[in-house]
């Protein structure tokens, strides 16, 4: 399972990239708003700093629009994949978007029959919000395992990035359920390094070490 890291802050993905297993980095308007820079600024020092996919989300609501967004938002690097929400308007300019070989990570999704549409309109990624879900007292993971089995079904070459993760368990899980990928906040990547039987066992080693002769 490839990992991204969901976030627009330089600091956090300069410092994933280092840990070694950075495979490519998801962005949102609420992302960006955090950071206090410019788009225009932003977005080529991302994709400069990212070897893998970069998502970078629409604003636009009607095909069209979204369409011309997309395409300058691909002419930024090689690595852009365009981001747009789940809704009929983004459905119809995916598939235009798919037609011209635009890459496109399809957004905000809660249900497997939208997954389905968006496979059949050549998404190349589909974002499952799994956190959004458990907020609402569903099972968000429930709605990847869906997406998982109609894309065997059918064979759709769309890949599953699991999105809105909120804690280790929804990596952990999408990673048994066979999820492409699975992007998180950087506190919860760190989060998956950790375990208090490490902390402890590590302690201990140390400890009995000062005990060798030097």
């Amino acid at each position: 399972m490839k990992i991204f890291l969901d976030t627009a802050h330089i600091s956090e993905i300069t410092e994933a990239k280092r840990l070694g297993i950075l495979d490519g980095v998801t962005t949102n308007p609420t992302h960006v708003s955090k950071t206090g820079t410019s788009p225009s600024e932003l977005y080529p020092e991302i994709c400069k700093l990212v070897d893998g996919p970069v998502s970078l989300e629409t604003v636009s609501l009607e095909a069209d629009e979204i369409v011309r967004e997309a395409e300058e938002l691909a002419k930024i690097a090689d690595n852009v994949v365009v981001k747009i929400p789940v809704m009929k308007e983004g459905l119809i300019a995916a598939k235009r978007l798919s037609a011209a070989g635009i890459k496109t990570n399809i957004t905000t999704t809660f249900s497997p029959l939208q997954a389905l549409l968006a496979a059949k309109a050549g998404a190349t990624y589909i974002s499952p919000f799994v956190g959004r879900l458990d907020g609402i007292g569903h099972e968000g993971m429930d709605l990847v395992r869906q997406i998982r089995t109609i894309y065997d079904n059918y064979g759709f070459e769309t890949e599953i990035i699991v999105a809105a993760v909120r804690h280790p368990m929804h990596v952990t899980e999408a990673a048994l359920i066979g999820a492409d990928i699975c992007t998180m906040a950087f506190g919860v990547l760190d989060q998956c390094y950790q375990h208090p039987l490490t902390d402890s066992g590590i302690a201990t080693f140390l400890e009995d070490w000062k005990k060798v002769p030097k």
